[in-house]
């Protein structure tokens, strides 16, 4: 597998979520498990079979964070251009259409969350700004149509 690059908040958090899907995740399913084993009849038990799904999916998750953070390259700021929109940047536009100002953050698509302004470097608009400097006039083609905006500035 590829790697992936994170932000050192983006790693800590999937380390997080890994460490609770281990622990308490995993003792929550297997309670749930052992409690619709004890209904009796495993052939016809829709509780049990619930719960075994739902574990299989947590050792699913666990497996693919595993993976992701074993593979994942922490970005170290001190290495990265402050001037360029990359990953890790906080890139504020203007939308040269509506004059509205926006405000994101490029990050991989593991961090990528648009309602906390987080949007992933694989992603038409954050494609567009990478590599762009402040004062720069991006056109980038979105399904939405072409969006125009102007880089008013980039910080880490």
């Amino acid at each position: 597998m590829a790697n992936t690059y994170l932000t050192p908040e983006g790693y800590e958090k999937l380390r997080e979520e890994l460490k609770y899907l281990k622990t308490v995740r995993r003792r929550e399913l297997s309670s749930d498990i052992g409690k619709a084993r004890a209904h009796g009849d495993l052939s016809e038990n829709a509780e049990y079979d619930a719960a075994k799904e739902a574990q299989g999916m947590n050792e699913k998750r666990i497996a693919e964070l595993e993976e992701k953070l074993a593979n994942a390259q922490i970005l170290d700021d001190e290495n990265i251009p402050k001037n360029e929109a990359l990953i890790g940047a906080t890139v504020k536009l203007k939308d040269l259409d509506s004059g509205e100002e926006l405000e994101y953050t490029l990050v991989s698509e593991l961090e990528a969350d648009y309602s906390q302004g987080k949007i992933s470097v694989t992603s038409p608009v954050g494609k567009g700004l990478l590599g762009h400097k402040v004062k720069e006039t991006v056109e980038i083609q979105a399904p939405a149509g072409i969006l125009k905006y102007q880089i008013l500035k980039i910080s880490r």
